[in-house]
């Protein structure tokens, strides 16, 4: 009975221990296969690397360390040396070594204390892991539990890329990344055997790396390390040697600043993730750091505080360097720290080739198609040159070249708003988020800001348009990450673009053609410049096959300065920036996106039946249909004096020649810019019935108002209304010119054809007849209350 007892208890025993062992085999097991979560939930530093991976700047994580991102793969060196330092077997064991553990036991057993740990990678992975604690036998034992569910989920290269992206490397460093970095200045796949054993011995004891006594243990580990590599075959006799002369850092390096700007920009970008890998080259980077700051001493001493500079590879439509300000050093605030490049600005005039890119496309202007450039008024917005001066009428190249305003405004409000604003903004613009109205006409004449990245990279568009590139139908890119965006000004055509750009080269501005004249002998560039109203921003972008350049120049607060100009601050630079560069010679015309059109030599206009003709090219794409109507056949008389008729002249006697007559207000600002203009000769005729007295048009214009004006008379500060100035031009040289409103007489005027009245509201009729009976007739309306209709000549000269 006994027996049979005995064996039952035996078996129940047996039992229960089977029992517990499958317990804790499937707690284990359940254990091994739940999931992890995330091991290293901690902040990383923004990093920003060039496009070969130097490192351009850096910045500290959340919690104060410098952990930069871990790489997927451990460079080979590394590898190979931390693999013989901590843990030679790691690839035969399932995360805990038993082996170390007996080593260690019986070590710890002689010494009486924890003299060694047993820990191998994939242990001290999990004491990284969960930082933080005593080191016990219990934490030990958590610890071996976490390095065998590791080991269930990970591979053993991805162990050692979670060790090497977490260990600490003395004082806040975090990582073989920052590590080799801030000991070495370069990436770990480039360092030499000699560093990277130096930083496979440093994590067993970080701190030795904080005084001279403890480099010198740790270059004593090192050396060993060395050795056991050479004793296993791992390097040879010729490395060792070159390896073991080798010191150890006796510090860290200071973190390099190359594109801080750039950095602090995409390190506040959510959507972006560090490291932040761009395509900046970085000896170009530094060197374009170092000009811009030397150029930015000599700004300072004339008030300018700030510069910024972008360079876009073409060929890459790619950043390759970025300066976003410059003066970090500097002991006083200068708003250094702004990042200029993607600082919405005012723009300036920095927009007028793109509205003569889209008009050329769309057929509505040919390169030498006359623009009136005289005083224009558009409900209360009176556009002015930025040199007060009116020409009568500029081709449209030479009105974009000279950086006309007035020219450009009448084209803009030919254009519409609406339309380029939202042109615009399928270019790339993404700062005008207002509605057209609220820009007005002034659009074009920087009354929208703009970014010097957005506008320079439109630029750069223009150019690889005009190569022919498939680069030029997508955005411009700033980091190697980002997928290639299409982008609207892929619908601009190749001719067009080259047409834009190549007016930008070939007329030379009278104000700026030093600056050109050093250039040109060297480089061929298509550049404009711009400066914003009251002096505060001063822009320059120039193209060339190769690169586009975009400067910009002036006080981030606002402040506007006398010598805050695009030529007088931004195109100095410009220059110094592409004498950098190999531009790479000179955009050809690209003759399948062009087409030659018969032109009128004078007007640009389609050749009349009396126009001399030349050849132009135009956008294949164009269909421009507009005809000239300046060129007249004159009838004069046998001195060729006087204009005739069959009423004082036999037709036989007649000289018959072809005249270039520009309307009166035209001609009247265009003579003093050419001397070969020849005005009509006057009619010859003794008696006024002769004279042509309703075609007033020709030979009086009205400069204000001009047709369907709405006139506003402003209050002044007293609160009296103000007066408004009307102004006429007359061809004839000393013609009288009498003026009436409604029917009522004002006042005559000589030479200066100007009046000054303050009209009361509603509409009006004006009235004016010269001196030969001739009549020019205009509506009018006054949108203000004012007082009874009074008149004032203003500088009328003679009165009759």
């Amino acid at each position: 009975m006994r027996a049979i007892r005995k064996i039952g208890l035996r078996s129940v025993r047996k039992k229960a221990w089977i029992a517990a062992l499958s317990l804790v085999l499937f707690s284990l097991l359940l254990y091994l296969i739940w999931p992890l979560g995330r091991l290293f939930d901690r902040p990383l530093s923004p990093v920003l690397l060039a496009a070969d991976g130097q490192l351009l700047g850096a910045r500290l994580a959340a919690d104060g360390q410098w952990r930069f991102p871990r790489h997927s793969r451990v460079p080979e060196k590394y590898y190979q040396a931390v693999l013989q330092f901590e843990d030679r077997r790691f690839y035969l064991h399932p995360g805990v070594d038993p082996l170390a553990v007996v080593r260690a036991l019986w070590q710890n057993l002689r010494a009486g204390e924890i003299k060694s740990g047993a820990s191998t990678i994939t242990m001290q992975v999990a004491r990284l892991a969960r930082e933080g604690g005593r080191r016990t036998i219990g934490r030990k034992v958590r610890e071996a539990l976490l390095a065998l569910k590791l080991e269930a989920r990970y591979s053993k290269k991805e162990i050692l890329a979670l060790f090497a992206a977490n260990a600490p490397f003395g004082r806040n460093l975090v990582g073989i990344d920052a590590a080799s970095w801030f000991y070495f200045g370069r990436r770990p796949e480039d360092l030499s055997w000699a560093e990277a054993c130096f930083l496979a011995v440093l994590p067993k004891n970080p701190n030795l790396a904080a005084d001279s006594p403890g480099l010198k243990q740790l270059q004593a580990k090192r050396d060993r390390l060395l050795t056991r590599l050479r004793r296993r075959g791992i390097i040879d006799e010729v490395q060792l040697k070159l390896a073991l002369a080798e010191t150890v850092p006796a510090g860290l390096r200071p973190v390099p600043r190359d594109g801080e700007h750039l950095l602090a920009t995409l390190a506040g970008d959510r959507q972006k993730q560090t490291p932040y890998r761009s395509f900046i080259r970085a000896e170009l980077q530094r060197r374009l750091n170092l000009k811009a700051e030397a150029y930015g001493e000599k700004l300072l001493n004339r008030g300018i505080r700030n510069l910024a500079v972008v360079i876009i590879d073409n060929r890459l439509g790619a950043v390759v360097a970025y300066v976003g300000n410059i003066g970090l050093t500097r002991d006083f605030d200068s708003a250094q720290y702004v990042d200029i490049v993607q600082s919405p600005r005012s723009t300036g005039s920095i927009l007028k080739p793109f509205l003569y890119a889209a008009m050329m496309q769309e057929g509505l202007i040919t390169p030498e198609m006359l623009i009136p450039d005289i005083p224009t008024r558009y409900e209360g917005f009176r556009p002015k040159n930025f040199d007060r001066r009116f020409r009568g009428a500029v081709p449209a190249q030479t009105a974009l070249a000279w950086s006309l305003n007035v020219p450009a405004v009448r084209l803009l409000h030919q254009y519409g708003i609406p339309r380029f604003k939202n042109q615009l903004v399928r270019w790339g613009m993404s700062t005008l988020f207002r509605p057209a109205e609220d820009y007005g006409l002034s659009l074009i004449l920087g009354g929208a800001e703009g970014s010097l990245l957005e506008i320079t990279a439109i630029y750069s568009g223009l150019g690889r348009l005009a190569l022919g590139m498939e680069e030029a139908g997508y955005r411009v890119r700033l980091l190697q990450d980002e997928k290639p965006a299409p982008w609207g000004l892929r619908d601009l055509s190749p001719g067009a673009a080259y047409l834009t750009l190549q007016a930008l080269t070939e007329v030379n501005r009278p104000d700026e053609e030093g600056y050109w004249r050093n250039f040109s002998s060297a480089r061929w560039v298509a550049w404009k410049t711009g400066t914003s109203f009251g002096l505060k921003d001063a822009w320059a972008v120039g193209v060339t096959p190769r690169y586009t350049v975009g400067v910009w120049a002036g006080n981030a607060d606002g402040e506007g300065r006398p010598e805050i100009t695009g030529l007088a601050a931004a195109a100095p630079f410009l220059f110094e920036v592409l004498g950098l560069l190999d531009t790479g010679g000179e955009i050809p015309p690209p003759r399948r996106a062009l087409k030659r059109i018969e032109v009128c030599a004078d007007s640009g206009y389609l050749p009349g039946e009396f126009c001399p003709k030349k050849a132009t090219w135009v956008p294949l794409e164009s269909y421009f249909d507009r005809g000239c109507v300046y060129h007249q056949l004159v009838h004069l008389d046998p001195s060729g004096q006087y204009r005739v008729d069959s009423r004082v002249e036999s037709v036989s006697r007649m000289k018959h020649q072809v005249w270039f007559v520009l309307p009166p207000i035209q001609e009247y600002y265009y003579r003093p810019w050419h001397p070969e203009y020849q005005p009509l000769p006057k009619f010859k005729g003794s008696r006024p019935g002769q004279v042509e007295v309703a075609d007033g048009l020709k030979v009086m214009n009205l400069v204000y108002p001009e047709p369907g004006t709405a006139v506003y008379i402003p209050v002044d500060l007293d609160g009296r209304p103000g007066e408004v100035v009307l102004e006429a031009v007359h061809r004839e040289e000393g013609a009288v010119i009498h003026w009436h409103l409604d029917e009522d007489y004002l006042t005559s005027t000589r030479y200066f054809h100007r009046v000054s009245l303050n009209p009361p509201p509603g509409e009006h009729l004006l009235v004016l007849v010269d001196n030969e009976g001739r009549r020019l007739v205009r509506l009018f309306t006054v949108i203000s209350r004012g007082e009874p209709a009074r008149w004032k000549p203003e500088n009328s000269g003679r009165q009759d």
